[in-house]
């Protein structure tokens, strides 16, 4: 008996370095033709960390099952979700959760090397089209670009990015100016002949958040299981508590929305 925590210890490292493997091999990715053509959605890492830290994934999973689509990972935000937060304590636990998911087919990863060009392009326009006191401001990572460019390539139904910076990018770059004079408190100067091209590569691209996914969900009842049979009984509002309890969870877990946009998706998700 004296044996048995390292045992258990030794079978639980076991286990680890399995997922671990798993996780850093390659049998989940697709090339881009193997996706080409079919309906999707792509994710960037951010509504996938809102969603773990609200406890929605499995939501996910419902979702996908009536999409008849694919949803999709760049590789190089699988990399972010799974392949670093497993090094680490903090996020493991979340990373192994990300990795079930893509291990039973609700993702599908996307090999960056058919993107790699037009990500690095992506990436230079964006952080060369803004600058302040001289110098160039960096405002997104390769992984936000690999998103964008996965969802040109693939022609998706949209692309699913939580973060402000990015969708403001592609959606009123111009407001992401002034946005940014008033958080670095300077003068921002605007290369048009960077942003004009960056818009190009992303007018016609459609952004979704979480809380949009939130909301389809809770339309089609996928959320009803947080409610006991019942329970209405006890607080007569309980649908209008479920829906807003989850769309301020997934705002204080880093998906940008403001308390009025979430008044409007309430509003609409009680009709």
């Amino acid at each position: 008996m004296a044996n048995a925590p390292a045992a258990v210890e030794s079978e639980l490292g076991n286990e680890l370095y399995n997922a671990q493997k798993l996780a850093a091999g390659s049998s989940y990715l697709k090339e881009l033709h193997e996706l080409q053509g079919q309906k999707c959605l792509v994710f960037d890492s951010g509504p996938i960390i809102s969603m773990s830290m609200s406890n929605l994934l499995s939501t996910l999973e419902k979702l996908k099952q009536g999409f008849n689509g694919k949803f999709v990972l760049p590789e190089s935000v699988k990399h972010e979700l799974v392949d670093e937060p497993l090094k680490t304590k903090r996020f493991m636990f979340e990373a192994l959760q990300v990795q079930r998911l893509i291990s039973t087919g609700v993702f599908d990863v996307l090999e960056d090397s058919d993107m790699k060009s037009l990500t690095l392009e992506l990436l230079h326009l964006a952080n060369s089209s803004f600058s302040a006191k001289g110098s160039p401001v960096q405002i997104v990572h390769y992984a936000e670009m690999a998103s964008v460019a996965a969802a040109k390539f693939l022609d998706a139904a949209a692309l699913v990015l939580d973060e402000r910076i990015t969708r403001e990018l592609v959606e009123h770059p111009r407001h992401l100016a002034d946005l940014m004079n008033k958080r670095m408190h300077t003068t921002i100067h605007v290369n048009d002949s960077s942003l004009a091209l960056l818009q190009k590569y992303t007018s016609n691209l459609k952004i979704i958040r979480s809380v949009e996914l939130a909301s389809i969900a809770f339309s089609k009842g996928l959320l009803e299981r947080y409610v006991a049979e019942g329970e209405e009984r006890v607080f007569s509002d309980v649908k209008k508590k479920l829906i807003e309890s989850v769309l301020w969870s997934l705002k204080l877990n880093g998906c940008a929305i403001s308390s009025q946009e979430i008044e409007k998706l309430i509003s609409i998700s009680g009709n």
